[in-house]
C-alpha cells in the first residue's frame, strides 16, 4: 500500500462518538426510553400522591418531569462545556430523595415548595461538589469498582423480578390507605408474557444480525406488549382526555422555600447520588471501553447537579444517571452517546405531548420484567468481568473486600427494617445499597491493602481487552 493510499484512509471513529442513520437511531434511542420510562414516571406519581395533588397537578408533575429528564440527558450525553460526561446515559429522577421528599410533602409549613428549594440548593451543591468526589478516583482500585458494580445489578435484579410479577406484592388499598396483599401478583399470565419476552430477547440476540441484535430489547417488549393487547390486559383509559399538547412552566407552584434541614437533607442526597453515579460511569467505561479521566467523572457528576437545579425550576426532583440503560449498552453493544442524545429528544417530545407518553405508560410492568433480567443481570455480570482484573487469586485481603462490600450492599434489600433504630437523619446513607457497598469496600481497601496506587489510578482502564 502506497503512501498515499494511507493518508487518505479515513479515521475510525470511537465507537461511543459514531452516530447511527436516522431510523436506527430513533429505534435505539426509543428503546432507551422504554427501558427507563417506568422508573421515570414513578417518582413524581408517588410525591405526587403524598402531596394530595389533583390528577391533573400529577400529570403536571410527570410533565415536567419527562422534559427535565430528557433535557439533562442531552446535556449528559451530548456535552455543554464543562458538563456532560459524553457516553451513552440517560437521565431520570432519583429513588434515594423519595423519603425525604415524601417527609416534606406531609409537613404542611413545607410542602411542593419547600421540596424544589431544597432540589435547587443540592443541585448548587452537587455542581461543586462534583470536582471533590471525582478526586477520590484512586481509591477504585478493580476490587473496589467490581465490588460497587456487581452490586448495582444485584440490587437492580429484585425490581425486575417484581415487575414480571406484575408490579409489588403489596399495594397501597384505595379506601382505607392501609398496604395489602396485590391479589395479581405472579399470575400465570405475567409469568408467562415475561418470560416470552425473555425468550424473544435471547432468541434475537443468539441468531439476529447486525441491526436486529441492537434492538432485541425492543422487539422482545414489543412481542410482549402485542400479546397483553391481544389478551385484552392493556388499558388506554383517559387518553382521549390527555392535551396534545402541554406546556411547562417554570416555578409553576410559586416561589421555592429554602428550608435549612431539608437543605441539608437533600444534600446528603446529592452525595448518594454522586457515588452511585460515580459507580454507573466506571461500568459505561469498561462497557465502551472508554478511559474514564478525573474530568471525565466530573463533568458527569457536575451535570447530575445541573440536573437537580433545573429540575428545582422546572418543577421536578433531583436527576441521576440511570443505571437501567447501563445494562442495555451490555446487552446491546451498542455505544454510541447519539443514542442518548436522541432518546433525550424524545423524553422532551414526550413531556411536550401527553398522549404519546401516556401510550407509552401503558406498557404493563411484567412486559419490561422479562427484558429488565437480562439488562440488570447485565451491570451485575460486568462488575465481576472488572473484579477478573483484580488479583483475588494471590491477594486474599481481596476475597474479604468483595464478600463484606456485596453483603453490606445486601442489607437495604434483603432487611428494608435492619436500620430502623437509627437517627432518621440519617436514611438516604442506610437505605443505599450501593453506598453502603462502597464505604465498605474502599474503607476494607485502604485498611487491608494500605491503598496501594496502581498504575493508571488517574484514568480507568478498561479491565479486559475489548
Amino acid at each position: 500500500m502506497s503512501d498515499q493510499t494511507r493518508t487518505s484512509s479515513p479515521i475510525e471513529l470511537d465507537p461511543v462518538d459514531q452516530c447511527p442513520p436516522g431510523g436506527r437511531l430513533f429505534t435505539l434511542a426509543l428503546q432507551h426510553v422504554l427501558v427507563m420510562y417506568a422508573g421515570a414516571i414513578a417518582v413524581p406519581l408517588i410525591v405526587g400522591g403524598a402531596l394530595g395533588l389533583p390528577k391533573d397537578q400529577i400529570a403536571f408533575l410527570i410533565n415536567a418531569d419527562l422534559l427535565c429528564c430528557g433535557l439533562v440527558t442531552i446535556i449528559q450525553a451530548l456535552g455543554v462545556g464543562r458538563f456532560g460526561i459524553r457516553l451513552p446515559v440517560m437521565m431520570g429522577v432519583t429513588f434515594a430523595a423519595v423519603g425525604p421528599m415524601v417527609a416534606m410533602a406531609t409537613n404542611p409549613e413545607l410542602g411542593i415548595n419547600a421540596i424544589l428549594g431544597s432540589g435547587i440548593a443540592a443541585g448548587l451543591f452537587g455542581i461543586l461538589f462534583a470536582p471533590l468526589v471525582s478526586r477520590a478516583l484512586p481509591l477504585f482500585p478493580p476490587v473496589v469498582t467490581g465490588s460497587i458494580i456487581a452490586v448495582i445489578g444485584i440490587s437492580l435484579i429484585p425490581v425486575a423480578i417484581n415487575w414480571s410479577a406484575g408490579g409489588q406484592p403489596s399495594i397501597r388499598n384505595a379506601t382505607t390507605g392501609l398496604m395489602v396483599d396485590n391479589p395479581a401478583y405472579g399470575s400465570p399470565e405475567y409469568l408467562a408474557i415475561a418470560a416470552i419476552v425473555l425468550v424473544v430477547v435471547l432468541a434475537i440476540t443468539r441468531y439476529g444480525r447486525g441491526f436486529l441484535s441492537n434492538v432485541a430489547v425492543l422487539l422482545g417488549m414489543g412481542v410482549g406488549f402485542a400479546i397483553a393487547i391481544a389478551l385484552g390486559k392493556v388499558s388506554f383509559d383517559g387518553l382521549s382526555d390527555v392535551p396534545w399538547v402541554a406546556v411547562v412552566t417554570p416555578l409553576h407552584f410559586g416561589m421555592p422555600i429554602f428550608d435549612p434541614i431539608s437543605i441539608a437533607t437533600m444534600c446528603l442526597v446529592m452525595v448518594v447520588v454522586m457515588v452511585e453515579s460515580l459507580g454507573m460511569f466506571l461500568a459505561l467505561g469498561e462497557l465502551t471501553g472508554r478511559q474514564l479521566s478525573r474530568d471525565d467523572l466530573t463533568r458527569g457528576l457536575r451535570t447530575d447537579g445541573l440536573g437537580t437545579l433545573i429540575g428545582g425550576f422546572l418543577n421536578t426532583f433531583p436527576h441521576t444517571s440511570f443505571s437501567q440503560n447501563v445494562g442495555l449498552v451490555g446487552v446491546t453493544g451498542v455505544k454510541s452517546r447519539w443514542v442518548c442524545v436522541a432518546g433525550g429528544a424524545i423524553l422532551m417530545a414526550f413531556g411536550l405531548f401527553p398522549k404519546m407518553a401516556l401510550i407509552i405508560a401503558s406498557v404493563p410492568q411484567y412486559v419490561l420484567g422479562g427484558a429488565g433480567l437480562v439488562m440488570f443481570g447485565m451491570v451485575a455480570a460486568t462488575g465481576i468481568k472488572i473484579l477478573l482484573a483484580a488479583d483475588l487469586r494471590n491477594n486474599r485481603f481481596n476475597l474479604y473486600i468483595v464478600a463484606l462490600s456485596v453483603g453490606a450492599g445486601m442489607i437495604p434489600m434483603v432487611a428494608p427494617r435492619f436500620f430502623q433504630q437509627m437517627p432518621h437523619a440519617l436514611e438516604p446513607l442506610l437505605h443505599s445499597g450501593i453506598l453502603l457497598s462502597a464505604i465498605t469496600a474502599i474503607t476494607l481497601n485502604l485498611f487491608l491493602n494500605g491503598g496501594r496506587r496502581t498504575p493508571g489510578s488517574d484514568a480507568i482502564e478498561p479491565a479486559m481487552a475489548h
